[in-house]
């Protein structure tokens, strides 16, 4: 049986009103850490406890180029008596919080790719960050889309999830057991962030991206790109973490320990999955007979500015140009899954047909996803 070839034929964004300048963010955290010492002076003094270190802006966008980051909430993360969003939990009657902002997305990419909930025959919702276990947030998403028929899972690789989850939204097309599948990433990185820790207090935003797939033959948008080739890794590594989850009610500890939150080791993390996802890009798309001159954009993971310029070389030989490796970091900071969908969303339509590109992300595991793309229309 021909497998069918298979288009992304829209995307949407989602992106909360509310957002943090890194002044803003400093002055909060400061103000953290003149109340933490000065509470603990007995104990810094006696050398039991190591007082906090303040923060820069400076210092943030030096070591990760951000300079903002969009949230669901503000005054609970900039409240140094709080130091997290507050996000009121709904009643099960009521559309959740991670849903809404999904919809939204969608809603945006259905526009764009001419379609309407109707058309879709699965959702995916590939993301970091799941504020339930069950039932799947993909399934609540599809009852609000008003979708009658279809199917719909949650999966989750960390910030790979929206590369892994085109590849299996990629396949189901291609086997006939989808015609159109909706990949959404709804994102509420600030739940998961340890306001208080310098080392990544600064890092991530919230946001929803949405990608449309379809069956070649079937799309009509004015913006088309074919997926030439998926490749996806994964390798055991401790140096990116969260050990939140419903076990932790079972452990005497209980869940307000250091390790429930996001935590990770940067400099290993720089050190050892920048080369391995400048081999993957290379070798993907050197499999494809591509070579890395024909490669007209990365839309890499948004992760760290460093991060994406040693990549970049890595795989041109040279430096990047911004037009090459477009950066939306600075304004939406890391937003884990989305953040090379957020990039392939704001840039892609001034490429003109017949140009190659590939999406990236890579993160937690280890892991990494590249999905080559080709302009059709």
């Amino acid at each position: 049986m021909t497998q069918q070839a298979v288009v992304i034929s829209g995307t949407g964004l989602w992106t909360p009103t509310l957002s943090i300048s890194n002044d803003e963010l400093v002055a909060s955290f400061n103000r953290y850490v003149e109340l933490y010492n000065a509470e603990h002076a007995a104990e810094i003094e006696a050398g039991e406890r190591v007082a906090l270190q303040p923060s820069s802006a400076e210092f943030i966008e030096k070591a990760s180029g951000i300079k903002q980051r969009y949230v669901l909430d503000k005054e609970g993360v900039l409240d140094p008596e709080r130091m997290a969003p507050r996000i009121a939990e709904r009643s099960d009657d009521e559309m959740s919080v991670q849903a809404e902002m999904a919809v939204k997305a969608i809603q945006q990419a259905l526009d764009n790719a001419g379609r309407t909930p109707a058309d879709v025959d699965a959702i995916l919702v590939a993301c970091s960050n799941m504020q339930r276990p069950y039932p799947a947030m993909a399934i609540e998403i599809q009852h609000y889309l008003g979708m009658e028929r279809g199917w719909g899972y949650d999966m989750n690789v960390a910030c790979s999830a929206a590369t892994f989850g085109l590849q299996a939204a990629s396949d189901a097309i291609r086997s006939g057991n989808a015609r159109c599948v909706v990949v959404v990433n709804p994102e509420i990185c600030s739940g998961h962030l340890a306001w208080e820790d310098r080392d990544c207090h600064f890092i991530f935003g919230d946001v929803a991206t949405a990608l449309v797939l379809e069956a070649k033959g079937d799309a009509s948008s004015d913006n088309q790109w074919e997926i030439l080739g998926t490749r996806l890794q994964t390798k055991f590594s401790n140096n990116i973490r969260n050990n939140f989850g419903f076990l932790n009610r079972a452990d005497e500890r209980g869940i307000g320990q250091r390790d429930k939150l996001f935590r990770q080791e940067g400099r290993k993390v720089f050190k050892e999955v920048c080369p391995m996802v400048a081999e993957q890009i290379s070798g993907h798309i050197g499999d494809m007979a591509i070579s890395a001159e024909q490669l007209r954009r990365m839309w890499l993971h948004q992760a760290n500015l460093g991060m994406n310029q040693f990549i970049a070389r890595r795989v041109l030989g040279r430096d990047a140009t911004e037009e090459e490796a477009p950066v939306i970091l600075n304004e939406y900071a890391n937003t884990s899954s989305a953040g090379s969908i957020i990039a392939f969303h704001k840039y892609n339509r001034d490429l003109a047909v017949g140009d190659v590109g590939v999406i990236c992300s890579f993160g937690a595991g280890y892991s990494i996803g590249s999905v080559v793309v080709k302009k059709k229309v």
